[in-house]
């Protein structure tokens, strides 16, 4: 049988404009290693939009303002958003 296994990201991450800022994504059980992690963008009434795939991968269509990353000490998948702009507000979702 299949375990449960959960992600848990934080309920709110805030920045000042023009700073660096991190989400990360955790692994409740097993390893991040293994399934790979990718990251999802989305406004308010609008449709998801991939920004991170395979942990680390950017899609052509995703500004370099975004980078995925892997932390395997805390078991998390970490997307990495600089330069913060008004425009940056909105959920991310992190998939698995």
């Amino acid at each position: 049988s299949w375990a449960e296994v959960v992600f848990t990201q934080p309920q709110s991450v805030s920045g000042s404009l023009g700073q660096k800022i991190t989400i990360s994504c955790t692994r409740s059980s097993g390893s991040i290693e293994s399934n790979s992690v990718s990251w999802y963008l989305q406004h308010s009434g609008n449709r998801p939009r991939l920004l991170i795939y395979n942990y680390d991968l950017r899609p052509s269509s995703a500004p370099d303002k975004f980078a995925g990353s892997k932390d395997s000490s805390s078991n998390s998948g970490i997307l990495t958003i600089s330069e913060l702009q008004p425009e940056d507000e909105a959920d991310y979702y992190c998939l698995s």
